[in-house]
Parts: C-alpha cells; sequence; structure tokens
C-alpha cells in the first residue's frame, strides 16, 4: 500500500481505527487509530463507522468522516479491509470496486507470518484459519490479484486502478 501511495499521492488511504496494540515502528494516526475497547465500540453504537469487524481478537474499522471526506473532494479512497467489513462495504457501496490480493500459496502465506515474528503460536494458527476463509471467498470480489513478485503485484494493482 505505500508503494502504491507513494507512486500514487493522489490517492488517499483510509487510517484504520483498531484495539490492537501497536506492533514496533506504527505510528498513531498514521498506520491505524489505536483506540481502546470501550471507545471503539462506543463508536460503533454511534455509527461512526463505514466498517468494522473483528479480526484475531481485535476489532478493527473504518472511520466515516474522513472517507467520505476525501470523496466529495474528489479522491479516490483505499480501504485495506477484511472480508466482512470487505462484505460490508459492498452491501453500502455496490459501485465500489473490490480488490483481493491473494498470497502465491497458503504454505508461502504461513512462511510470510512467521517470518514477521510477532505472533504466538495461537494467534498464527487464527490468522491461519482465518485467511483460508477468506482465501475460499476471494471470488466474491471484483478482481483478484496474485502477490507473487511485488512489483508485478503493484503494476496489476496500478493498471486496476486506473485503466
Amino acid at each position: 500500500m505505500r508503494s502504491l501511495l507513494a507512486r500514487h499521492p493522489e490517492l488517499y488511504y483510509s487510517v484504520s481505527a483498531t484495539t490492537r496494540s501497536p506492533r514496533p515502528g506504527e505510528i498513531d494516526g498514521k498506520d491505524y487509530y489505536f483506540i481502546s475497547r470501550s471507545k471503539f465500540e462506543q463508536l460503533v453504537a454511534e455509527g461512526e463507522f463505514l466498517e468494522w469487524a473483528e479480526f484475531a481478537g481485535n476489532y478493527y474499522g473504518t472511520p466515516r468522516e474522513p472517507v467520505f471526506n476525501q470523496i466529495c473532494s474528489g479522491k479516490l479512497v483505499l480501504l485495506e479491509i477484511e472480508l466482512k467489513g470487505a462484505r460490508q462495504i459492498r452491501r453500502s457501496f455496490p459501485q465500489a470496486l473490490s480488490i483481493f490480493i491473494l498470497p502465491p500459496s497458503f504454505s508461502e502465506l504461513e512462511k510470510r507470518i512467521r517470518t514477521r515474528g510477532q505472533d504466538s503460536e495461537e494467534a498464527i494458527a487464527r490468522r491461519l484459519n482465518r485467511a483460508q476463509d477468506e482465501i475460499n471467498a476471494a471470488d466474491e470480489f471484483d478482481i483478484q490479484i496474485v502477490n507473487d513478485d511485488f512489483e508485478t503485484t503493484l503494476n496489476s494493482i496500478e493498471a486496476t486502478l486506473f485503466k
């Protein structure tokens, strides 16, 4: 996502809110809005998210107001969300383009998750189970792109967005 935004500063990347703790190097307001579980639940109750979901024991959601502000100003808005959130967006915004980025293989996905070295075995197992469900739903998306080579994947995303 960072590389796409570096090439196309005219795009707006929607920063998600989450209840998980920041990982090393992550910056509040840039990578995520890191908020408490109670604050997140309050924002859900107030209808402040376009979409939200629970993943790996934490909540994630897309704040409504900044996205609408950017759309009204004419910007193309990018959301990086999981399956449940994508389904919510599809129901609310059927005209939205959805792209699913697939791993080259399930074993490669597991390797990538383990290489990060930030998750417990239990968390890795949850992520992999969830990933299998998401991969099985890839055909719900308008476009599927296999991420087996970074530059090729980035070029495919660009071609899809700017065709």
